[in-house]
């Protein structure tokens, strides 16, 4: 677990779940025992919010506010700047971005995250803004490795997926996980916690549900990790 990497959420589209991607991703990192940090690009700084709800007796997870509106540019030595510990970089990013800045992320990023909502319409927004993004990638990191994540899906409503299908079959684009609808994102975020440290009888379908991401992100041995967290909240 020596190698630094970085994964980097993004998506043009509001309210597609990226802060709840990238909390969550950050917290089945740290309470697996690997050194994490989550950085905040948004403005809104919801990323920065759930972190200071995090109990101390959590694993901790380094947090940059880099979307603050004093803060300065970010550059890619600051981006070095991490705990030693540091084996995990999640990058939350805003709906909208500059693309010098956007360059930098893509530049150092092991892998790009895409969360979409099951919908015609999001999937169409969410196709524009991939186009747009591979024409940056071109330049900066042609390689970068792209997965769509279904979200807040429901799961008993037949063909939902039909749109996100169709959309990774025209884009050439992995669809690598979907995370169903359910309080347990809320309540995890309410509580300054992921879903990977919430009491297992109550989650056991959620985290399932991560096992094909992390495998995408990591490899097969990384995602059968145990999930069970070390200080178990109920």
């Amino acid at each position: 677990m020596s190698e630094l990497r970085r994964y980097v959420v993004l998506n043009s589209k509001g309210g597609c779940g990226k802060t709840t991607l990238a909390s969550n991703l950050a917290g089945y990192f740290a309470c697996n025992g690997i050194g994490t940090a989550l950085f905040d690009y948004d403005p809104q700084c919801s990323a920065s919010h759930w972190l200071s709800l995090r109990a101390a007796s959590l694993p901790r997870i380094h947090g940059v506010a880099v979307g603050q509106k004093n803060s300065a540019p970010v550059t890619r030595s600051f981006l070095m700047r991490l705990p030693q510990e540091t084996r995990r970089v999640i990058l939350d990013t805003p709906a909208s971005m500059k693309r010098m800045e956007l360059t930098e992320l893509l530049r150092s990023a092991s892998a790009v995250l895409v969360p979409v909502l099951p919908s015609a319409i999001d999937a169409h927004a969410t196709a524009n803004f991939i186009e747009e993004l591979s024409t940056v990638m071109r330049t900066c990191a042609p390689h970068l490795p792209i997965g769509l994540v279904a979200n807040r899906v429901r799961s008993n409503t037949p063909g939902i997926l039909a749109p996100l299908e169709r959309l990774s079959e025209k884009l050439d684009i992995p669809l690598v996980a979907c995370l169903r609808e359910t309080p347990n994102y809320l309540r995890a975020a309410d509580a300054g916690i992921s879903v990977h440290e919430m009491d297992s009888r109550t989650v056991r379908i959620d985290r399932a549900q991560w096992r094909p991401l992390v495998e995408w992100l990591e490899g097969p041995a990384q995602s059968q990790l145990d999930l069970e967290p070390r200080a178990q909240r109920g």
